[in-house]
């Protein structure tokens, strides 16, 4: 494993849109700005897709189903989402990242990695050019960003949270490895609760203690994980910034705090899974032809069931249908459910929509 005095100092940048479904609703709609709002459907088996930061106080989140987030937040105002909209808008943030830099690792519609350490403006300060663009995209679609700078990947994704909503932070090669000492491993990006559970388990509550680890250790309890939890203790993230890939699949689970036993729970627990890898697909313009479901029971027994269709997806609605269709032969469950997951294969590029130009309502 690299040590930070081997590694060439990179200049990355992660942008995050601040709650970016709900603030496109309160941009359009200004009888829902200062209120709090939820993208998603009220219904008995819905979820929320996104929260506005007025929503967000009352402990309303994504992911929550709707009928918790009402009964947090009675005020609540549910707004239905508009896809094709926050398509348009991704893209008008693209084009703006594309004048700094080709180096653009688009995660979902609402967030990016940029490289930036040779920028098309010949700009030596990453700092700077995350002012610039967070400055441009407020102009350009009256919406605020956020953006953490540090010199990998992993510190980039870290620091964009630390000033939210709409600042910036900055994570140097001379304080990150501290920064990660004093980091509780459940806050770690790409730690989810059951690697965190796991690690707790093993006495591994911060990133200090995942330092004091040995490389094969962490090799032995988390395979091929373990050199990349390895060097993540120390601050070193070698991933390089990759544009413009078509993946072999892509997936994206949850594991829950009390088993599930019903198919109508389930249901809701998939849909921010669904919309995640969906969103990934939309703004990559990649098509998908395999869709798998994974189940883990509370016994760590799993099972996959997997769809292929003869052309690939065309809408979000035809994805989730085929979910349902994978989804329901498995109720009534054997043993309650403890982790659910969507992934997408057979993936290809597919020509991208050419969107009409927004007007904006400021």
């Amino acid at each position: 494993m690299n040590d930070l005095s081997s590694t060439p100092v990179r200049k990355i940048i992660h942008v995050d849109m601040d709650a970016f479904y709900a603030s496109v609703e309160q941009r359009d709609n200004p009888q829902l700005r200062c209120k709090p709002v939820a993208v998603g459907y009220a219904a008995v088996r819905g979820v929320v897709a996104a929260a506005s930061y007025e929503a967000r106080k009352f402990g309303v989140h994504s992911a929550m189903p709707s009928v918790t987030a009402r009964r947090k937040c009675p005020d609540l105002i549910f707004v239905p989402p508009r896809f094709d909209v926050y398509r348009a808008v991704s893209q008008q943030i693209r084009e703006i990242f594309a004048e700094y830099t080709a180096l653009i690792e688009p995660l979902s519609l609402d967030e990016a990695y940029l490289d930036v350490t040779h920028n098309l403006k010949g700009m030596e300060i990453a700092t700077a050019i995350a002012v610039e663009i967070r400055g441009k995209i407020k102009q350009v679609t009256g919406l605020n960003a956020s953006a953490g700078i540090s010199y990998n990947k992993f510190l980039a994704k870290m620091a964009s949270d630390l000033n939210k909503p709409n600042g910036q932070a900055v994570i140097t090669p001379k304080n990150g490895p501290a920064f990660v000492e004093a980091l509780p491993v459940k806050k770690f990006h790409g730690v989810g609760p059951a690697t965190a559970e796991k690690m707790h388990r093993l006495g591994i509550e911060t990133g200090a203690d995942l330092k004091e680890q040995p490389l094969d250790f962490l090799t032995q309890h988390f395979g091929k994980s373990g050199p990349y939890f390895y060097g993540l203790a120390r601050g070193v993230d070698n991933r390089q910034v990759k544009p413009d890939r078509v993946r072999k699949s892509v997936g994206a689970e949850d594991t829950f705090a009390e088993d599930v036993y019903f198919y109508e729970p389930a249901r809701e627990r998939l849909q921010p899974l669904i919309e995640k890898v969906w969103g990934y697909c939309e703004v990559n313009e990649i098509g998908a032809k395999t869709v798998t479901l994974k189940v883990k029971y509370a016994d760590f027994t799993q099972i996959t069931r997997s769809r292929t269709v003869p052309s690939a997806l065309p809408a979000i609605t035809d994805l989730e249908d085929v979910v349902a269709l994978l989804l329901a032969p498995i109720f009534p469950p054997r043993k309650g459910i403890r982790l659910l997951g969507v992934s997408l294969s057979s993936l290809e590029r597919r020509a991208p929509v050419m969107q009409p130009q927004l007007r904006l309502a400021l």
